[in-house]
């Protein structure tokens, strides 16, 4: 089987032989690969580079040709798969794999500085840690935090840690989980690759100084309102500012954070569906432009793409544009490192699609131009070289 999808990767790779690698996580039990060419927007298709994992999220090493996938089975804990890449085919070669440390493993970070690949377990309530080899390949399971907490959403009945970051500073990982309407504060051991609890924050008497934490809170965590369903969040270039993206509430809000304290607080909160819109609010994704000018939204409920521009003097953001998203359940999202495309995956109708950037006004276009990829869920650019 192996030999055969290796070939059949090669037949199907000829078009773009120079673009971009670019993979697409999935629901089913299958990894999908395209490239594309940053020149033109193209995007061709070549096909299923992996199968027997659920790769609901994918992220690439950004020194060596490794790709790290997530395997979440239904009922069963979580595994993260790492893969190296023939950059000239787009196939996968499967290296080792590793325990995530909790079910429902939805999201991967790589904080390269420590090789560390963060995993957050959607179904267990929990953030883990494993670090990684000089290779690439996954090394330990090294610590795993599973999280408490719940909330009035009927989807909040316990802990759901949904993403993971890494700070600018490198000192602290922010753990939003959708079920506690939390985003928690861990400390990372650079040296280790331990994350490990902080305590309450103490409240300090400056005017603006965060919250007190809710009695009987144990670990250090940002409070989002009651039904928000905290999903994904980044860091402004600076470190000075969070944008979170609530998936129940479908908003997002302005944070403030202070790597000195380890302390997040609220600066602004927009809701991301229009006021005409009556369904059901759903917020999937958040992505920064490269030059951090502005702030993409991905609004599954209203199945569009919401463009913010960021005043850099305090992170508050401003409305640019509402666009369709061009397809059914926009799940996930993804700017090219050139910044000017944006790739859209959509899980409903299986699709992922291409939108220009226009670098001066933030403002996205639909080009047109889309590739099919069935339950797309996650995109993961990969350069058409290794790094040198």
């Amino acid at each position: 089987m192996k030999h055969w999808l290796a070939a059949m990767v090669m037949a199907l790779s000829g078009g773009l032989a120079h673009a971009d690698l670019v993979y697409v996580g999935s629901q089913g039990q299958q990894l999908r690969a395209l490239r594309f060419d940053a020149a033109s927007g193209k995007l061709e298709v070549i096909g299923t580079v992996a199968e027997g994992l659920r790769p609901t999220w994918t992220v690439a090493h950004p020194q060596l040709a490794v790709l790290y996938a997530v395997d979440d089975q239904p009922g069963q804990d979580g595994a993260v798969v790492a893969f190296a890449i023939n950059h000239a085919s787009g196939a996968l070669s499967r290296l080792n794999t590793a325990p995530s440390g909790g079910a429902g493993v939805t999201y991967l970070w790589l904080d390269a500085p420590s090789a560390t690949l963060l995993a957050a377990n959607f179904g267990g309530g929990s953030a883990s840690s494993i670090a990684v080899q000089e290779d690439g390949s996954l090394g330990a399971l090294v610590s795993t935090i599973k999280a408490s907490g719940s909330g009035p959403h009927r989807r909040q009945a316990a802990p759901h840690a949904h993403s993971a970051a890494v700070d600018p500073s490198g000192r602290y990982a922010l753990v939003p989980d959708l079920g506690a309407d939390r985003v928690f504060i861990y400390a990372l051991d650079r040296a280790t690759h331990a994350l490990t609890t902080l305590p309450p924050a103490v409240p300090q008497p400056a005017q603006h100084a965060p919250p007190s934490p809710p009695a009987g809170e144990a670990t250090r965590a940002y409070a989002a309102p009651p039904g928000s369903g905290p999903r994904h969040l980044v860091f402004s270039a600076d470190g000075r500012s969070v944008w979170l993206l609530n998936e129940l509430s479908a908003e997002v809000t302005t944070l403030r954070w202070d790597a000195q304290q380890a302390t997040l607080s609220p600066v602004q909160t927009l809701a991301t569906s229009s006021a005409e819109f009556t369904g059901t609010r759903s917020g999937a994704e958040i992505v920064r432009s490269p030059d951090g000018r502005f702030i993409y939204v991905e609004d599954r409920g209203e199945r569009t793409l919401v463009t913010y521009r960021v005043n850099p003097a305090n992170g508050e953001l401003s409305f640019v544009q509402r666009i369709a998203s061009g397809g059914e359940m926009p799940w996930s999202m993804a700017i090219h490192p050139s910044g000017r495309w944006l790739l859209v995956a959509h899980q409903r109708s299986g699709t992922v699609n291409v939108f220009s950037i226009d670098p001066a006004s933030g403002l996205l276009i639909n080009t047109g131009i889309a590739a099919e990829a069935p339950t797309a869920v996650s995109i993961t650019f990969v350069p058409s070289s290794p790094a040198e």
